[in-house]
């Protein structure tokens, strides 16, 4: 076989192996699992939800506008890699998977944030500890980088950050934690009850990543007050919701959840006293990884989210 040829066979079996290019691989339920009764008859069918948000977001104390989408799909673990397994890894365990999606404007240049926040399920951690929380921002200044990493006792979380700021450029911290300890970055999913009833009254909480990044502020944990209550029945693009209402203060600042009532309590949007505001504009469940073909940029209709204008048709 002439070397051109086994090239273009190579190419061909590297495509078609690709993840992009399969179904990702459903999450092992023989595993012990502290996942809620009836949770994996909902989550574990390899499809995620997608949901999209109009965003406010205050930055340099201004009203920003911006979109937000919320990605929520199980997925099989690696631990000794903290990634995803396609199998094989004698140290894999099934976690839940937020992926945080901001998008907004600051005049001429737009910020770009992404979070991932991994609840594990087998039990080895507290209910609504993250294996690991992740979070990248990319602006026209520059980028930045934060992870966590959470100790298999739970008590300590090991914290790399590197960022284009003097004086921030590249550290490696330790930080213990407390008992009950909750991580704001995953607080969609615990507001949710999707690992188990989230505690009420004053709880440790480690901060948003990206909050933390913004303020320039050290990290640190510190603590929250959790409410809940009913919020009545609003209208909403998935018609009249009775909703919850979950409150959390952390100083000065309030924070409120709007939580559909009912399973699969899908979040319907979330404001804040500090000028942040989301509001659910569409909500699906698909394999997403497998929508990435030109053409499918159409389907962002359904999360209410608009074509990029470089996609948009002239005239």
């Amino acid at each position: 076989m002439s070397l051109r040829r086994l090239v273009l066979v190579a190419l061909l079996v590297a495509c078609e192996s690709s993840p992009e290019a399969q179904a990702a691989p459903l999450p092992s339920r023989s595993a012990p699992s502290q996942a809620p009764d009836g949770f994996w008859d909902h989550w574990g069918d390899g499809q995620a939800e997608l949901a999209g948000y109009r965003l406010t977001q205050s930055r340099y104390g201004q009203a920003r506008q911006g979109e937000a989408v919320l990605v929520v799909v199980t997925e099989t673990f690696t631990h000794g890699q903290r990634v995803k397994s396609d199998g094989g890894h004698s140290d894999e365990y099934p976690v839940l998977k937020l992926n945080e999606i901001r998008d907004f404007q600051t005049g001429i240049y737009d910020y770009n944030l992404l979070t991932s926040s991994f609840l594990r399920l087998d039990g080895a951690l507290p209910r609504g500890v993250p294996t690991k929380v992740s979070m990248s921002m990319q602006e026209w200044c520059g980028h930045a980088f934060d992870q966590l990493l959470v100790e298999e006792d739970g008590r300590r979380m090991d914290r790399t950050a590197h960022s284009y700021f003097d004086g921030e450029g590249d550290r490696a911290e330790e930080h213990a934690l407390p008992d009950g300890v909750l991580f704001a970055d995953a607080l969609p999913l615990l507001v949710r009850g999707l690992t188990g009833p989230l505690p009420a009254g004053e709880v440790p909480l480690v901060p948003r990543l990206s909050q933390v990044r913004m303020d320039h502020t050290p990290l640190s944990v510190g603590s929250a007050t959790v409410s809940r209550g009913p919020g009545g029945t609003v209208d909403s693009v998935l018609g009249e919701v009775r909703v919850d209402h979950v409150d959390i203060a952390v100083g000065d600042r309030q924070l409120r959840y709007v939580v559909e009532s009912a399973s699969p309590h899908r979040l319907l949007g979330w404001s804040s006293s500090d000028g942040e505001e989301a509001e659910l504009t569409g909500l699906i469940r698909a394999p997403y990884w497998q929508l990435s073909g030109n053409g499918l940029e159409s389907r962002r209709a359904e999360l209410g989210l608009g074509v990029p204008s470089f996609l948009a048709p002239e005239g």
